[in-house]
C-alpha cells in the first residue's frame, strides 16, 4: 500500500466531518506536506529514522512515581521518555505523547530549548515518535510534565491519524487498519494486553501442574478429531494435498499412547466456514489430555482453571459480560442435554423410540433438521434451537447422543449417550470435552461410519484416519480431554462482543481496486 492510498482510506470518512483541522485537508496535501517536512529534516542533518533510543522511564512509571507532586511544583529529577507524538497545543509548547503504558506531557519552552530545536518543533505532527530528556514538574493545572531540554526524532509518521475528537469508530476500517484502530483506541491494546495474558496464565496453570506443551502439525495428511470443513493445499515435492489442521485432538492423543501423562497444544486451527460474530475461519484453542481421568474429573479441573485465569488476568472472579454479571467462583450447574430440552421446551426426548419419532417430535416444536440423519442427530439439533441460547450463566451439558460424538466414550450407564460435556457461557460454546474413547475396535468402527458419511458427500465427516487407529492399537490409558476456544474465553473476560475484536487480524474479504 502507498502512502497516499492508505491516507484516503484512513481518512476519507474524516472529510464528511466538519473541516476546521488539518486531519479534515485532503488527505494527499497531508501526505505531501508530511513528506515536505521530512525532506526538511533530512536537509537539516536529522535522520528521522534513528537506530535506537535509550529511555529511563515509561510514562505510568512517572506517574505512579510522582503520583503526590503539588501543583505548581518542579523538581530536579532529569528523566527520558519517548512515544508517540497524540496532540499538540499552544503552537507545540505543550506536547502529549503516548508509549504502551500511557500518557506523559511535555513542556517545551524557549528558556529550556534552544532556537534551532523550537523551529525544528514545526516539522513534527501528531502520529510522529519522539524522544525527550528533561526534569520532572507538575504545572498549576495538575499535569505532570517533562520540561524538556533536549529532544530526539524518532519516527517520522507520512499518514495522518483519524481526528483525535471524533476517534477512529468504523468498524469495518477499524478490522481491516488494526494499527491505526490501537492507536486511535487504547481500550483495543488493553484487550490484546489481556488476551496475551490469558494464554500466559493457561500456560501457567498448566505448566504447574505437570503437562508438557506439545506442537502437533499444522499440514496434515487426514483432516481429523472435529466435524468440520477443511481447508486444502498442495505439496509440490511431494505432489499431494494436505490439509490445515481442524483440531490437535488425534496427534496430542497420539502423545497419550507414546506414553507422556498429561499434554496439551495451545494452538492455531482452521475451518472453512462461515464468518460471524462468533466465528472466525482461523482462530485459537486448547486442547489438553490427561491420562486416568474421566469426564467428571475434567469438569473439576476446568472450573479450577478458569477462576485462576480470571483471577490473574482481572484481579477478579466476577466480571460483566454485555451488562451480564458473572461469578467463575460459583460453582458451574451440570445439566444433562435431556434435561436440558425439558426445561426449555417440556419434552422428555429420552422416551423418543427412534429417527421417524425424532423427526416428528422435531417438526412440531419447529426445529429444522439440517444434516440430521438419526435419532441423536435431531435431539441435538432440538438442543441447539431451544435450550442452547437459554445457557446464560456457566453451565455444563453432559451426556450426548453417542451419534454425535465420534471419539467419546459410551456412557457406563446411558448406552444410548456418550461421557461428554460442552461447558456454555452465556449462550454460547466456551469448551468441549469427553471421557475419551480408548477402545480401539468400537474407535474404527466409528470412524467407518463417519468415513461413509465423508464418502456420501459430507465434507465436515471425520476422515478414516488409519495411523491414528493403529496408535489406538497399540493401547490407550483411560483419559479425559477438553478442547477451549480462546478467543471466545478472552471476548468474556474483555467484555468484546464479536470475536473479531479479540483477533488482531481477522479474516476480511479483500477490498479489489476498481479498474480506472
Amino acid at each position: 500500500m502507498t502512502a497516499s492510498a492508505g491516507g484516503q482510506k484512513v481518512t476519507q470518512r474524516q472529510n464528511n466531518q466538519n473541516n476546521d483541522g488539518p486531519e479534515n485537508q485532503d488527505p494527499s496535501k497531508l501526505v505531501a506536506d508530511r513528506l515536505k517536512k521530512l525532506q526538511s529534516l533530512k536537509d537539516e542533518g536529522v535522520n528521522p529514522y534513528p537506530y535506537r533510543f535509550e529511555r529511563s522511564h515509561k510514562a505510568k512509571e512517572l506517574q505512579d512515581k510522582y503520583k503526590d507532586l503539588a501543583a505548581a511544583v518542579e523538581t530536579d529529577d532529569v528523566v527520558t521518555v519517548c512515544g508517540r507524538i497524540t496532540n499538540e497545543r499552544n503552537t507545540w509548547m505543550f506536547v502529549d505523547v503516548h508509549d504502551d503504558s500511557g500518557k506523559i506531557q511535555l513542556f517545551n519552552h524557549k528558556e529550556h530549548l534552544s532556537e534551532e530545536k523550537l523551529k525544528r518543533l514545526k516539522m513534527l505532527d501528531k502520529g510522529d515518535f519522539i524522544g525527550a530528556t528533561g526534569t520532572v514538574r507538575r504545572t498549576a493545572k495538575g499535569e505532570l510534565s517533562i520540561k524538556v531540554s533536549d529532544y530526539t526524532v524518532l519516527c517520522k509518521s507520512l499518514l495522518p491519524l483519524p481526528d483525535s475528537w471524533d476517534g477512529f469508530k468504523d468498524v469495518e476500517a477499524r478490522y481491516r487498519h488494526r494499527y491505526v484502530d490501537m492507536i486511535m483506541n487504547p481500550s483495543v491494546r488493553e484487550t490484546f494486553k489481556k488476551r496475551s495474558l490469558t494464554i500466559r496464565h493457561m500456560r501457567n496453570f498448566l505448566d504447574s501442574r505437570d503437562y508438557f506443551e506439545i506442537e502437533t502439525p499444522t499440514l496434515q495428511v487426514e483432516a481429523g478429531g472435529a466435524d468440520a470443513r477443511p481447508f486444502i493445499t498442495h505439496h509440490n515435492a511431494l505432489d499431494m494435498d494436505l490439509y490445515l489442521r481442524i483440531a490437535t485432538e488425534l496427534h496430542l492423543k497420539r502423545m497419550i499412547i507414546g506414553g507422556m501423562e498429561r499434554v496439551y497444544e495451545i494452538g492455531r486451527i482452521f475451518r472453512n466456514e462461515g464468518i460471524s460474530t462468533r466465528h472466525n475461519p482461523e482462530f485459537t484453542t486448547l486442547e489438553l489430555y490427561c491420562a486416568y481421568g474421566d469426564y467428571n474429573d475434567m469438569m473439576d479441573f476446568t472450573e479450577e482453571m478458569l477462576r485462576y485465569i480470571a483471577v490473574n488476568v482481572n484481579g477478579s472472579t466476577a466480571f460483566t459480560y454485555q451488562g451480564v454479571e458473572f461469578d467463575f467462583a460459583r460453582p458451574f450447574r451440570r445439566l444433562r442435554m435431556s434435561d436440558a430440552i425439558k426445561e426449555a421446551t417440556g419434552v422428555d426426548v429420552l422416551t423418543i423410540k427412534d429417527f421417524e419419532e425424532a423427526k416428528k417430535v422435531a417438526a412440531d416444536l419447529g426445529v429444522p433438521l439440517g444434516k440430521a440423519e438419526n435419532k441423536g442427530g435431531v435431539i441435538n439439533a432440538i438442543f441447539e434451537e431451544k435450550a442452547e441460547h437459554l445457557l446464560v450463566q456457566p453451565t455444563f451439558i453432559i451426556d450426548y447422543p453417542v451419534e454425535t460424538s465420534p471419539l467419546t466414550k459410551s456412557h457406563r450407564k446411558n448406552f444410548d449417550e456418550v461421557e461428554r460435556f460442552e461447558l456454555f457461557i452465556y449462550g454460547r460454546e466456551l469448551a468441549n470435552a469427553y471421557s475419551e474413547l480408548t477402545d480401539p475396535l468400537d474407535q474404527r468402527k466409528r470412524l467407518e461410519d463417519q468415513a461413509r458419511k465423508k464418502a456420501a458427500g459430507d465434507h465436515e465427516a471425520m476422515p478414516m484416519d488409519q495411523d491414528f487407529l493403529m496408535a489406538m492399537e497399540y493401547g490407550m490409558p483411560p483419559s479425559m480431554g477438553i478442547g477451549m476456544g480462546i478467543d471466545r474465553l478472552v471476548m468474556l473476560l474483555t467484555d468484546s462482543a464479536s470475536i473479531r475484536d479479540v483477533i488482531a487480524f481477522p479474516t476480511m474479504k479483500p477490498i479489489h481496486k476498481k479498474a480506472e
